[in-house]
């Protein structure tokens, strides 16, 4: 490396070191230092600078190195799908390919992309490493079809009914409940939809994540519990940019309160040692507290559920016992 050697047998030895060891970045570096410099004279001036190439000879052997160089990440992605270095090398790759390429061989490769992660993620539905690959995938497919169409149909609608097949085959994917909760305003707005039909969008969400929690109610799975704070969050003071509903009145904000507390506490029967529901009743009771300066229940009943979680999670006793004197105040 410190010689600069630029060689096939040099590439060739990173690809054995790179497969018994994909961890090794330096080796990822020094492969992207070798594939610019395999590139036609011309078309690596300057590395953020580079144009499309206009030679079409050219062009088809820069497209050759990505492809087997995408070839080559396959297997090691099968053997190594949570190793952050292939993933960032295979972006990288990609980003070659959308700065030296004609936009439609580009709009190919990436297509190819969309392929890929579906199946990556129909073997591992929760590899963090391939939702966020997604994501990217996305993002540039859109980003091309707005620059060859400005009214490129978007891919937020797909999107969204991935995240819906995803959490179907498996309710604890925390990714797809994630990205769901990314999509979903980006969905409304390209829906154009009015408060009625927010209203309306709001409350089939809950039905939802209502129903995934009646599934298990003494789940200790933290996805659905998350899916859930992100729905409450319109119920409290806002608003935000990502709330579903942003111009809920008073008493709409209340009624929904009051609506989940019931509800969990009857998820409460037979599931008392479960901490996230005494969690969300708290986080329910203090959002209304904060809104009408009035407790939804009795304030004995309140204190019982921080006594209840307390014990739960001894681990964060600390914050547990903040809570209890500020209530106590």
């Amino acid at each position: 490396m410190h010689e600069k050697s630029y060689t096939n047998d040099v590439f060739r030895m990173t690809t054995k070191l790179l497969e018994l060891n994909p961890e090794y970045y330096t080796v990822w570096n020094y492969r992207r230092l070798l594939l610019r410099s395999f590139f036609p004279s011309g078309t690596s001036r300057c590395p953020n600078e580079v144009q499309p190439l206009d030679d079409s000879t050219a062009a088809e052997t820069v497209r050759q190195y990505i492809v087997d160089d995408l070839a080559f990440l396959l297997p090691l992605l099968r053997k190594f799908p949570k190793c952050y270095w292939i993933w960032n090398y295979r972006l990288w790759l990609l980003d070659e390919a959308s700065r030296r390429l004609p936009s439609f061989t580009v709009h190919d490769l990436w297509r190819r992309e969309l392929g890929l992660v579906g199946k990556m993620l129909s073997l591992d539905s929760r590899n963090f490493h391939g939702w966020g690959y997604r994501r990217e995938v996305v993002s540039q497919l859109e980003r091309l079809s707005a620059e060859a169409d400005p009214s490129g149909v978007s891919m937020t609608e797909d999107e969204f009914g991935y995240t819906t097949k995803m959490i179907e085959s498996n309710l604890s994917n925390f990714s797809a409940w994630h990205r769901r909760s990314k999509v979903i305003p980006k969905l409304l707005e390209e829906r154009a939809v009015d408060h009625t039909g927010r209203r309306d969008f709001l409350d089939k969400e809950l039905e939802l994540i209502q129903r995934a929690l009646w599934a298990d109610p003494d789940s200790k799975d933290q996805s659905l519990w998350f899916y859930h704070q992100y729905l409450i969050g319109n119920f409290g003071p806002g608003p935000r940019q990502d709330f579903i509903v942003s111009d809920l009145s008073l008493e709409d904000r209340l009624t929904y309160i009051k609506a989940q507390i019931e509800d969990l506490r009857d998820m409460l029967d037979g599931a008392e040692t479960c901490k996230w529901i005494y969690q969300r009743l708290i986080d329910l009771a203090l959002m209304s507290k904060s809104l009408n300066e009035h407790w939804p229940v009795d304030s004995s009943e309140v204190a019982s559920w921080i006594e209840n979680l307390a014990e739960l999670d001894p681990l964060r006793k600390g914050r547990w016992d903040d809570l209890k004197s500020r209530f106590n105040r």
